[in-house]
């Protein structure tokens, strides 16, 4: 039976830890290892309530799903939520502990410690019930201003002796700089720990790579595992913001007729940015992330998603005349859904002591309800109907709203029945705060054929899209990668034996 652990670092953010991450979580699930996923200190606004009621990073809710398990606190005990440049909020074990500037939370001392001992034994107690746990860094292990605080890559990897893999974008280029780069900057002690590289993301003939590959094992004395490809369809839970910056979703539309275009506002602090996933999954729609208000105006459905920074966002909003857009389109009766923060910023006012301090600030306008922010983060994952379809998702919010007018959009019982269980419906506007109802099938569908009467086009959805069975195709299609390009024995060997002894420590890093 294979036990152990290994640590997937990477040369830079985005560099395809999760991923990979999921997809050895999921081959390793597939030959009947029990294996659990686990990224000591996440930094994302892009988090999700496990069914323990816990909040943590959705990459790593994500993994868990690949390895066939629930989320739960311990995947991920430290996720920090960016609110400006210098401060993020501090989710501890699932609960928010408070605010913190960036030079504090790196520095030393016993808030240090005490998270330290909080992702220690964290990973202990996952080792103590899986067979297997697949640990995912942070950032890049190089990152050497960080490294005396550092929990999640190195400093991890040492105080668990775990062996490390670094992964490699070769299609941003540099690759191998970067590779050799970051293990000659570690000190020798960490050095030791780097136990061969994986290179991701490459297109095109792999023997003209050869030579490169074996040269960068000569000069290191680490091996290359493997050479993944660019995987083009892969979609699933994208942790960074970046992922926004492109076309988002599967590239084939599917679909015969026009298509149904959806721009979703890319906020400065935008949170929860995969609430969408499922719409760009869905045949024949187009979802963009957009900043102008040209893109706006030409979009069938606006909308405007979570925030880390309502008050902020909404005056960046403004500040580019976004709001003059959206209330065009309400008045014209063309769809603006707006979801947690997004939701709040369409609203009359927001009364903010918490998050912003900024006191009472007037809202777009375009829906009848008023937002207070309250202390204590509210963490819930709730259900209830849409006219006729089951609607389940998650709560993770400081904002209340009151709503004042107009309909419910959830409900306790069908058919609008019931008590009204959250958001709002006014005209063509409508918001929620619960995330993730999309993914639902039949509310999606039944949305999105309301969308297009809205909007005055004859796209209708194409009956038949799940988007559970999606997400578990795409984590059995990472697996096969991992079959079918890494070195898996090699990988079973560093995770039964740990780091290789009598490693080359390069120069550079002494």
């Amino acid at each position: 039976m294979t036990t152990g652990s290994v640590l997937v670092a990477g040369t830079t953010s985005d560099a395809g830890k999760s991923v990979l991450t999921a997809g050895i979580c999921r081959w390793l699930a597939r030959q009947g290892v029990r294996v659990a996923p686990f990224k000591a200190q996440n930094m994302s606004n892009n988090s999700v309530v496990a069914p323990d009621g816990a909040e943590i990073g959705r990459a790593q809710a994500m993994q868990a799903a690949a390895c066939g398990l629930p989320a739960e606190a311990a995947m991920n005990p430290v996720l920090l939520k960016p609110g400006s440049d210098l401060t993020s909020q501090v989710v501890l074990l699932g609960r928010a502990v408070g605010d913190t500037a960036a030079g504090e939370y790196w520095g030393a001392g016993a808030g240090r410690e005490r998270l330290l001992s909080a992702v220690l034994g964290a990973y202990d107690d996952l080792r103590s019930r899986f067979d297997v746990v697949i640990c995912e860094g942070a950032g890049s292990p190089a990152e050497i201003n960080l490294r005396r605080g550092d929990l999640v890559n190195m400093g991890l990897a040492r105080a668990r002796n775990l062996p490390v893999l670094v992964v490699g974008d070769i299609d941003r280029g540099g690759v191998f700089a970067a590779l050799f780069g970051t293990l000659a900057l570690l000190e020798p002690a960490d050095q030791a720990l780097i136990s061969g590289f994986v290179i991701n993301k490459f297109r095109g003939d792999q023997s003209l790579l050869a030579p490169g590959l074996a040269d960068l094992t000569r000069r290191t004395g680490r091996p290359v595992l493997g050479v993944v490809p660019y995987l083009a369809r892969t979609w699933i839970d994208a942790e960074d913001a970046v992922a926004t910056e492109d076309g988002y979703g599967p590239d084939d539309l599917g679909h015969d007729g026009a298509p149904l275009r959806v721009a979703v506002i890319r906020l400065p602090r935008i949170s929860n940015f995969t609430d969408v996933d499922a719409l760009a999954l869905e045949p024949g729609v187009s979802v963009r992330f957009v900043s102008t208000a040209a893109a706006l105006g030409a979009a069938d459905l606006v909308i405007v998603p979570g925030t880390r920074a309502t008050v902020a966002d909404l005056a960046w909003l403004r500040a580019r005349r976004l709001d003059e857009v959206l209330a065009r389109r309400a008045a014209d009766g063309l769809p603006v859904v707006g979801i947690c923060g997004g939701y709040q910023m369409l609203g009359t006012v927001i009364h903010d002591q918490v998050e912003s301090r900024s006191g009472t600030v007037p809202g777009l306008g375009l829906l009848p309800v008023a937002t207070r922010f309250a202390p204590v983060k509210t963490l819930r994952r709730p259900a209830g109907y849409a006219g006729q379809a089951q609607v389940a998702g998650y709560e993770i919010h400081h904002g209340t709203v009151d709503v004042r007018a107009g309909l419910p959009w959830f409900t306790s019982a069908p058919g609008g029945k019931g008590t009204a269980l959250d958001g709002c419906k006014s005209g063509a506007v409508a918001g929620t705060l619960w995330h993730g109802i999309f993914d639902n099938d039949d509310f999606r569908r039944s949305f999105l054929a309301e969308t297009a009467r809205l909007a005055g086009s004859d796209f209708a959805p194409v009956p038949g899209t799940c988007f559970a069975a999606a997400r578990q195709a795409q984590f059995d299609a990472l697996a096969d990668a991992i079959a079918g390009s890494l070195d898996t024995a090699a990988l079973l060997q560093l995770i039964e034996r740990g780091p290789g002894h009598g490693l080359p420590i390069l120069r550079a890093g002494r």
